[in-house]
Protein backbone atom coordinates (compact mmCIF):
# COMPACT_ATOMS: atom_id res chain seq x y z
CA UNK A 1 0.00 0.00 0.00
CA UNK A 2 1.20 3.42 -0.65
CA UNK A 3 2.39 5.71 2.25
CA UNK A 4 0.25 9.03 2.30
CA UNK A 5 3.19 11.07 0.61
CA UNK A 6 3.71 8.87 -2.06
CA UNK A 7 0.11 8.83 -2.79
CA UNK A 8 -0.01 12.53 -3.05
CA UNK A 9 3.06 12.61 -5.71
CA UNK A 10 0.45 10.31 -7.59
CA UNK A 11 -2.10 12.07 -7.36
CA UNK A 12 -0.05 15.24 -7.89
CA UNK A 13 1.19 14.11 -11.17
CA UNK A 14 -2.24 12.83 -12.29
CA UNK A 15 -3.22 16.26 -11.53
CA UNK A 16 -0.51 17.78 -14.42
CA UNK A 17 -1.44 15.30 -17.28
CA UNK A 18 -5.18 15.91 -16.71
CA UNK A 19 -5.86 19.73 -15.45
CA UNK A 20 -9.35 19.19 -15.85
CA UNK A 21 -10.11 16.19 -13.70
CA UNK A 22 -11.39 17.54 -9.98
CA UNK A 23 -8.73 15.92 -7.69
CA UNK A 24 -9.98 14.36 -4.45
CA UNK A 25 -6.90 13.66 -1.91
CA UNK A 26 -6.81 12.50 1.61
CA UNK A 27 -6.06 15.01 4.48
CA UNK A 28 -3.49 14.20 6.78
CA UNK A 29 -5.09 12.52 9.69
CA UNK A 30 -8.52 11.78 7.94
CA UNK A 31 -10.43 9.07 9.04
CA UNK A 32 -12.09 5.98 7.09
CA UNK A 33 -15.17 6.66 5.76
CA UNK A 34 -17.02 4.24 8.01
CA UNK A 35 -15.43 5.84 10.95
CA UNK A 36 -16.78 9.46 10.74
CA UNK A 37 -19.37 10.41 13.19
CA UNK A 38 -22.67 11.34 12.78
CA UNK A 39 -23.64 14.73 13.68
CA UNK A 40 -26.82 15.53 16.23
CA UNK A 41 -29.61 15.56 13.75
CA UNK A 42 -31.55 18.26 15.45
CA UNK A 43 -29.43 20.50 16.16
CA UNK A 44 -27.55 21.33 12.69
CA UNK A 45 -28.29 22.88 9.36
CA UNK A 46 -29.10 20.46 7.10
CA UNK A 47 -26.84 19.78 3.56
CA UNK A 48 -27.71 18.01 0.59
CA UNK A 49 -28.53 14.43 1.56
CA UNK A 50 -27.14 12.85 -0.74
CA UNK A 51 -25.45 9.38 -0.30
CA UNK A 52 -22.83 9.57 3.00
CA UNK A 53 -23.35 13.43 3.19
CA UNK A 54 -24.67 12.54 7.09
CA UNK A 55 -20.99 11.46 7.37
CA UNK A 56 -19.42 14.87 5.82
CA UNK A 57 -18.88 12.67 2.80
CA UNK A 58 -19.84 13.54 -0.74
CA UNK A 59 -19.32 12.49 -4.27
CA UNK A 60 -16.77 13.55 -6.52
CA UNK A 61 -17.46 13.48 -10.13
CA UNK A 62 -15.41 14.07 -13.24
CA UNK A 63 -14.14 12.14 -15.83
CA UNK A 64 -13.62 8.28 -15.36
CA UNK A 65 -14.43 9.12 -11.35
CA UNK A 66 -16.67 8.81 -9.22
CA UNK A 67 -16.39 7.97 -5.78
CA UNK A 68 -16.57 9.17 -2.02
CA UNK A 69 -14.24 11.72 -0.86
CA UNK A 70 -13.87 13.82 2.32
CA UNK A 71 -13.97 17.23 0.19
CA UNK A 72 -16.63 19.14 0.54
CA UNK A 73 -18.52 19.83 -2.72
CA UNK A 74 -17.34 23.75 -2.35
CA UNK A 75 -14.21 22.32 -2.94
CA UNK A 76 -14.90 22.11 -6.69
CA UNK A 77 -15.93 18.31 -6.82
CA UNK A 78 -19.11 19.08 -8.59
CA UNK A 79 -18.94 20.73 -11.98
CA UNK A 80 -20.86 22.58 -14.60
CA UNK A 81 -22.99 20.61 -17.29
CA UNK A 82 -21.96 23.24 -19.90
CA UNK A 83 -18.53 24.44 -19.14
CA UNK A 84 -17.59 21.75 -16.87
CA UNK A 85 -15.98 24.33 -14.48
CA UNK A 86 -16.53 23.63 -11.15
CA UNK A 87 -19.90 25.17 -9.21
CA UNK A 88 -18.52 26.42 -6.17
CA UNK A 89 -21.14 26.06 -3.94
CA UNK A 90 -24.52 23.37 -3.62
CA UNK A 91 -27.14 23.62 -4.03
CA UNK A 92 -26.05 25.25 -7.50
CA UNK A 93 -28.85 26.63 -9.29
CA UNK A 94 -26.48 28.63 -12.08
CA UNK A 95 -23.32 28.34 -12.66
CA UNK A 96 -20.69 31.09 -11.51
CA UNK A 97 -18.79 30.90 -15.07
CA UNK A 98 -20.78 30.35 -18.04
CA UNK A 99 -24.20 31.46 -16.10
CA UNK A 100 -26.53 28.27 -17.13
CA UNK A 101 -29.08 26.60 -14.86
CA UNK A 102 -28.26 23.79 -13.77
CA UNK A 103 -30.17 20.75 -12.62
CA UNK A 104 -31.58 19.68 -9.30
CA UNK A 105 -29.20 18.66 -7.31
CA UNK A 106 -30.84 14.96 -6.63
CA UNK A 107 -31.46 14.19 -2.45
CA UNK A 108 -31.05 18.08 -1.51
CA UNK A 109 -33.27 18.06 1.48
CA UNK A 110 -35.54 21.49 1.35
CA UNK A 111 -34.22 22.72 4.29
CA UNK A 112 -30.80 23.01 2.34
CA UNK A 113 -32.99 24.31 -1.02
CA UNK A 114 -34.49 26.68 0.92
CA UNK A 115 -31.47 27.97 3.12
CA UNK A 116 -33.47 27.45 6.10
CA UNK A 117 -31.75 25.66 9.11
CA UNK A 118 -32.95 22.45 9.88
CA UNK A 119 -35.73 23.33 12.99
CA UNK A 120 -39.21 22.79 13.42
CA UNK A 121 -39.71 26.79 14.32
CA UNK A 122 -38.03 27.97 10.87
CA UNK A 123 -37.92 31.51 9.82
CA UNK A 124 -41.29 31.34 7.73
CA UNK A 125 -40.68 35.13 6.76
CA UNK A 126 -37.25 34.04 5.46
CA UNK A 127 -38.45 31.04 3.66
CA UNK A 128 -40.50 33.36 2.04
CA UNK A 129 -38.10 35.90 0.60
CA UNK A 130 -35.92 33.05 -0.30
CA UNK A 131 -38.85 31.44 -2.29
CA UNK A 132 -39.43 35.04 -3.80
CA UNK A 133 -35.81 35.24 -5.24
CA UNK A 134 -35.76 31.99 -6.58
CA UNK A 135 -38.54 31.87 -8.38
CA UNK A 136 -37.88 35.21 -9.87
CA UNK A 137 -34.69 33.59 -11.26
CA UNK A 138 -35.59 29.82 -11.93
CA UNK A 139 -39.53 30.62 -13.84
CA UNK A 140 -39.52 28.79 -16.95
CA UNK A 141 -40.50 32.10 -18.50
CA UNK A 142 -37.11 33.46 -18.10
CA UNK A 143 -35.60 30.75 -20.39
CA UNK A 144 -37.94 30.61 -23.38
CA UNK A 145 -35.12 31.63 -25.61
CA UNK A 146 -32.47 29.21 -24.04
CA UNK A 147 -32.01 25.68 -25.14
CA UNK A 148 -34.18 22.41 -24.40
CA UNK A 149 -31.91 21.71 -21.82
CA UNK A 150 -31.83 24.51 -20.30
CA UNK A 151 -35.49 24.81 -20.52
CA UNK A 152 -35.82 21.44 -18.85
CA UNK A 153 -33.81 22.05 -15.96
CA UNK A 154 -35.55 25.60 -15.25
CA UNK A 155 -38.70 23.49 -14.92
CA UNK A 156 -37.58 20.76 -13.30
CA UNK A 157 -35.97 23.72 -10.35
CA UNK A 158 -39.00 25.84 -9.93
CA UNK A 159 -40.84 22.63 -9.41
CA UNK A 160 -38.65 21.62 -6.95
CA UNK A 161 -38.08 24.77 -5.07
CA UNK A 162 -42.65 25.22 -5.28
CA UNK A 163 -42.31 21.60 -3.20
CA UNK A 164 -40.07 22.66 -0.98
CA UNK A 165 -41.88 25.82 0.14
CA UNK A 166 -45.28 24.24 0.35
CA UNK A 167 -43.94 21.70 2.41
CA UNK A 168 -42.05 23.41 4.75
CA UNK A 169 -44.18 26.28 4.92
CA UNK A 170 -47.06 25.26 7.77
CA UNK A 171 -45.93 23.16 10.56
CA UNK A 172 -47.72 20.17 10.01
CA UNK A 173 -45.95 19.40 6.53
CA UNK A 174 -42.64 20.72 7.90
CA UNK A 175 -42.84 18.04 11.15
CA UNK A 176 -44.24 15.28 8.91
CA UNK A 177 -40.95 15.62 6.39
CA UNK A 178 -38.73 16.13 9.60
CA UNK A 179 -39.68 12.59 10.51
CA UNK A 180 -39.71 11.24 6.72
CA UNK A 181 -36.09 12.78 6.61
CA UNK A 182 -35.19 10.31 9.87
CA UNK A 183 -36.81 7.33 8.77
CA UNK A 184 -40.04 8.07 10.27
CA UNK A 185 -43.72 8.73 8.66
CA UNK A 186 -47.14 8.20 9.63
CA UNK A 187 -49.15 5.80 7.17
CA UNK A 188 -52.02 7.34 5.75
CA UNK A 189 -55.44 5.58 6.92
CA UNK A 190 -54.55 4.79 10.39
CA UNK A 191 -55.31 5.41 14.04
CA UNK A 192 -51.35 5.64 15.10
CA UNK A 193 -50.61 7.79 17.76
CA UNK A 194 -54.39 8.72 18.66
CA UNK A 195 -55.90 7.31 21.84
CA UNK A 196 -59.35 6.44 22.21
CA UNK A 197 -60.44 9.39 24.41
CA UNK A 198 -58.78 11.58 21.49
CA UNK A 199 -60.77 9.85 18.99
CA UNK A 200 -64.16 10.22 21.12
CA UNK A 201 -63.27 14.19 21.19
CA UNK A 202 -62.74 14.63 17.88
CA UNK A 203 -66.37 12.48 16.90
CA UNK A 204 -68.07 14.95 19.34
CA UNK A 205 -66.05 18.13 17.53
CA UNK A 206 -67.34 16.75 14.09
CA UNK A 207 -70.64 16.01 15.39
CA UNK A 208 -70.63 20.00 16.67
CA UNK A 209 -69.75 21.24 13.56
CA UNK A 210 -72.29 19.12 11.80
CA UNK A 211 -75.24 20.65 13.50
CA UNK A 212 -73.74 24.48 13.97
CA UNK A 213 -76.56 26.59 12.47
CA UNK A 214 -74.16 30.03 13.24
CA UNK A 215 -71.14 31.95 12.08
CA UNK A 216 -70.90 31.99 15.91
CA UNK A 217 -71.25 28.63 16.52
CA UNK A 218 -68.80 27.91 13.64
CA UNK A 219 -66.67 30.36 14.94
CA UNK A 220 -66.00 28.95 18.07
CA UNK A 221 -65.13 25.78 16.82
CA UNK A 222 -62.47 27.08 14.92
CA UNK A 223 -61.18 29.20 17.69
CA UNK A 224 -61.01 26.04 19.60
CA UNK A 225 -59.31 24.40 17.03
CA UNK A 226 -56.36 26.85 16.18
CA UNK A 227 -55.69 26.89 20.07
CA UNK A 228 -55.04 23.16 19.90
CA UNK A 229 -52.98 23.49 17.06
CA UNK A 230 -50.96 26.19 17.96
CA UNK A 231 -50.42 23.63 21.60
CA UNK A 232 -49.92 20.95 19.36
CA UNK A 233 -46.69 22.78 17.56
CA UNK A 234 -45.04 23.71 20.65
CA UNK A 235 -45.18 20.17 22.14
CA UNK A 236 -43.32 19.40 19.07
CA UNK A 237 -41.12 21.80 19.07
CA UNK A 238 -40.05 20.94 22.65
CA UNK A 239 -39.85 16.86 21.35
CA UNK A 240 -37.74 17.73 18.33
CA UNK A 241 -35.24 19.86 20.44
CA UNK A 242 -34.74 16.38 22.73
CA UNK A 243 -34.97 14.33 20.19
CA UNK A 244 -37.91 12.17 20.49
CA UNK A 245 -39.14 11.26 17.55
CA UNK A 246 -41.74 8.76 19.38
CA UNK A 247 -43.22 11.68 21.09
CA UNK A 248 -43.18 14.16 18.13
CA UNK A 249 -44.64 11.01 15.75
CA UNK A 250 -47.57 10.75 18.09
CA UNK A 251 -48.32 14.97 18.26
CA UNK A 252 -48.13 15.19 14.98
CA UNK A 253 -50.55 12.36 13.84
CA UNK A 254 -53.23 14.26 16.47
CA UNK A 255 -52.05 17.96 14.42
CA UNK A 256 -52.93 15.91 11.46
CA UNK A 257 -56.49 15.16 12.65
CA UNK A 258 -56.88 19.21 14.55
CA UNK A 259 -55.84 20.20 10.92
CA UNK A 260 -58.16 18.26 9.16
CA UNK A 261 -61.21 19.71 11.14
CA UNK A 262 -59.71 23.37 10.40
CA UNK A 263 -60.44 22.49 7.14
CA UNK A 264 -63.90 21.44 7.70
CA UNK A 265 -64.46 24.62 9.75
CA UNK A 266 -63.42 26.86 6.61
CA UNK A 267 -65.84 24.72 4.74
CA UNK A 268 -68.94 25.69 7.29
CA UNK A 269 -68.04 29.01 7.52
CA UNK A 270 -68.02 29.16 3.66
CA UNK A 271 -71.63 27.62 3.82
CA UNK A 272 -73.21 29.78 6.61
CA UNK A 273 -71.96 33.00 5.04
Amino acid sequence: MLSLNRLRIALSARAALHPNRPVCAPKAGSRPAHSLPNRDAWHRKVTAKAPGEERGLTWCTGPGLRTFCTSRVQQGCWNCWNCNLPLGQTPAFFCRSCKVVQPPEEGASYFHIMDCDYTFTLDTQKLQTRYLQLQRSLHPDNFSQKSEKEQEYSESQSALVNKAYKTLRKPLSRGLYMLELEGMGIEEGTDSGADAEFLMELMEINEALDEAQTLEEANKIAQDTKGKLADLTEQTDAALRKGELQTAKALLAQMKYQANIEEKVKEKLSQLM
